[in-house]
C-alpha cells in the first residue's frame, strides 16, 4: 500500500509531472491538417488569424469530424484554442475515443466542449480524456452562426495517479460481479483492501487541488502585472492630460479649480503623484462632465470675468479650442484602453469567483470523504488531511483505507449483501465525485490560460492607442513592466498547474 501511495504522491508533484509526462500529440497545423488528421467536413489549415505560428485550422459553419491518423497511447488532458468568428458564433466539440478508426466503429464519448458565444478572440479549453490504452481520437465539431479557428492543440500524457484511479472502476465492477456469483471470501477481502487504498489515495488529490486553488491567484507577479495594466488606463498617468489640467487651471477661478480637483479625485492626486485604481464607472462619470467643464472654462464669457491677467486671457483665447480638441482626442484614446482593462478585470473577477466556489465545494467533498470512511467530521480530521507533514497524511490515509476495507468485510462476513452493495456503490460514488473536481479544475485553468493570452495581447506594442509621442512612450514603459510581470506569472502557473 505504501508503494502505491508513494507513486500517487510522486505523480501529483507539479515539477515531476512536467518532466515525466510529455505531450502525446502537439499540432499547431503549421504543416496542414493531414499530418495528424483525416476528416469529414470542411476544415482547412489556412493563413488568417492563428493564435501562434502562421496557420490555424478553420472550420466552416456546420458539422465537421476529425479522426486521428494513428492511435494515441496514454491520452490525458486535451488542450486546444478556439476563436469564434463573431460574438454570436457558438460551437460544440465532442471528444470520443475508439479502438478502431472507422466511422462506424464503437466511439466512446469522453468529454464535451461547449461555447454559447459572447466574446471574440481565442479561448482555451482543457478537458480530460484520461485513457491509458492505445486508441484513436475523434473530434466532432459543430459551429453555428459563423466559422471557427482552432489552433495549438495538444494532448498531455496521462498522469500515473489518473491511470491508477481508472483501476478503481475495474475494482468496483469486479467486486460487484463477485457478489453476484459464488463468494470467494479470500479474493473479495483482497479486493476490499485494494478498494480502500484507492479510496484513501483520493484524499491527497483533494488536498493538492485545494492547495492549487488557494495559491492560484496569490502569485505576486500577477498582482503586479494587473497593477501596471490598470495604471495604463489612468488619465493622470499621462503628461498630455496633466498639461490639459494645468492649462485649464490657468484660466479658471479658485472655485472652478476646486470643482476640477473634485472631478479628478477618483483618479488620484496630482500634488502627491499618486494614482488610484480606475473603474469603468469612474471614467463614465468623469468624461462628459469634464469636457463640458473644459468647454465652459475656455468660453470667453467665463474667462473674461475670472480676474485673469492679460496674458492668461490671451492664452485662453488663442489655445482654448486646441486644448479642448486635444482633450477630446486623448479621452477617446483612453476609453479604448479602459475597455480592455475593464474586460480583463471582469474576467479575472469571474475566475476568482469560480475558484472560491471550487474551494468551498471541494472542502465539503473532503469532509464527506472522511465521514464515509468512518472518520470524525471534525476540524482535526480535516487538518490532518491538509497537513504539510507527509507522515501525518500517510497515517490518516492508512486509517481511511483500513476503515473502508473493515466496513466492507464486516458486511461480507455478516452475509449482508444488500448493505455491502450499497456501501460499495457509495464508495464508488465518492470516488467519481472527486474525479469531477479534476474536470472543474480544468475549466479554471482554461479560463486562466485565456486570461493570460488576452492580457498578453492587450499589452502588445500594436495595441498602443495614443498618438502623442510622450503618451505613447509612457504607455510602452508600463506595458514593458506588465509584460515582464505577466511572463513571470505565466511561467509559475505553467510549472505549478499544467
Amino acid at each position: 500500500m505504501r508503494n502505491i501511495i508513494a507513486l500517487f504522491f510522486a505523480a501529483w508533484l507539479p515539477a515531476a509531472a512536467a518532466q515525466a509526462y510529455p505531450a502525446v500529440l502537439q499540432d499547431g497545423f503549421e504543416q496542414g491538417s493531414e499530418l495528424h488528421w483525416r476528416q469529414l467536413g470542411d476544415c482547412r489549415a489556412l493563413l488568417g488569424t492563428p493564435r501562434s505560428g502562421e496557420l490555424a485550422l478553420r472550420c466552416k459553419a456546420g458539422t465537421s469530424v476529425l479522426f486521428s491518423n494513428q492511435p494515441l497511447s496514454e491520452m490525458g488532458v486535451l488542450e486546444l484554442w478556439v476563436r469564434p468568428e463573431s460574438d454570436i458564433t457558438s460551437y460544440r466539440i465532442q471528444v470520443l475515443v475508439s479502438d478502431l478508426p472507422s466511422v462506424n466503429a464503437l466511439w466512446q464519448p469522453v468529454a464535451l466542449i461547449e461555447y454559447n458565444g459572447g466574446e471574440q478572440g481565442y479561448k482555451a479549453h482543457r478537458v480530460s480524456v484520461d485513457d491509458p490504452a492505445k486508441r484513436y481520437l475523434r473530434l466532432d465539431i459543430e459551429a453555428v452562426n459563423g466559422l471557427i479557428d482552432i489552433d495549438d492543440l495538444q494532448i498531455e500524457r496521462i498522469l500515473l495517479a489518473t491511470a491508477l484511479q481508472k483501476n478503481e472502476q475495474r475494482i468496483v465492477s469486479g467486486i460487484l460481479d463477485k457478489l453476484r456469483q459464488d463468494q470467494n471470501v479470500a479474493l473479495q477481502a483482497e479486493s476490499f483492501r485494494t478498494l480502500g487504498v484507492n479510496y484513501a489515495a483520493q484524499l491527497d488529490m483533494q488536498r493538492q487541488y485545494l492547495e492549487y486553488a488557494n495559491a492560484l491567484y496569490a502569485g505576486n507577479a500577477l498582482v503586479l502585472a494587473s497593477g501596471e495594466r490598470n495604471r495604463m488606463a489612468n488619465p493622470m498617468a499621462y503628461a498630455s492630460f496633466r498639461s490639459i489640467i494645468n492649462d485649464t487651471k490657468r484660466v479658471t477661478t479658485p472655485l472652478q479649480q476646486a470643482r476640477l480637483n473634485s472631478m479628478l479625485k477618483p483618479f488620484g492626486d496630482l500634488a502627491t503623484a499618486t494614482l488610484n485604481v480606475v473603474s469603468g464607472g469612474a471614467y463614465s462619470a468623469f468624461a462628459e462632465p469634464f469636457k463640458s467643464f473644459l468647454a465652459s472654462s475656455f468660453d470667453k464669457s467665463s474667462y473674461s470675468d475670472a480676474g485673469l491677467s492679460r496674458s492668461d486671457r490671451k492664452f485662453a483665447e488663442q489655445n482654448g479650442l486646441k486644448i479642448y480638441q486635444d482633450a477630446e482626442r486623448f479621452l477617446s484614446e483612453l476609453e479604448k484602453e479602459l475597455v480592455q482593462v475593464a474586460g480583463l478585470e471582469a474576467e479575472l473577477l469571474q475566475i476568482q469567483s469560480s475558484i472560491e466556489d471550487f474551494r468551498r465545494h471541494l472542502t465539503k467533498q473532503l469532509r464527506d470523504t472522511l465521514q464515509h470512511a468512518s472518520m470524525a467530521r471534525s476540524q482535526e480530521a480535516l487538518s490532518r488531511a491538509l497537513s504539510k507533514d507527509e507522515a501525518v497524511r500517510q497515517k490518516l490515509m492508512q486509517e481511511v483505507a483500513g476503515n473502508i476495507s473493515l466496513q466492507a468485510n464486516s458486511y461480507l462476513n455478516g452475509g449482508n449483501n444488500t448493505e455491502l452493495v450499497r456501501f460499495v456503490l457509495k464508495t464508488s460514488e465518492q470516488l467519481e465525485q472527486t474525479q469531477s473536481y479534476k474536470d472543474q479544475f480544468n475549466q479554471i485553468t482554461s479560463a486562466m490560460l485565456t486570461y493570460y493570452d488576452r492580457f498578453e495581447r492587450s499589452v502588445n506594442v500594436s495595441q498602443n492607442p495614443f498618438t502623442d509621442n510622450n503618451d505613447k512612450q509612457l504607455w510602452e514603459n508600463h506595458a514593458q513592466k506588465a509584460r515582464a510581470y505577466l511572463q513571470q506569472s505565466k511561467e509559475s502557473f505553467n510549472r505549478a498547474y499544467l
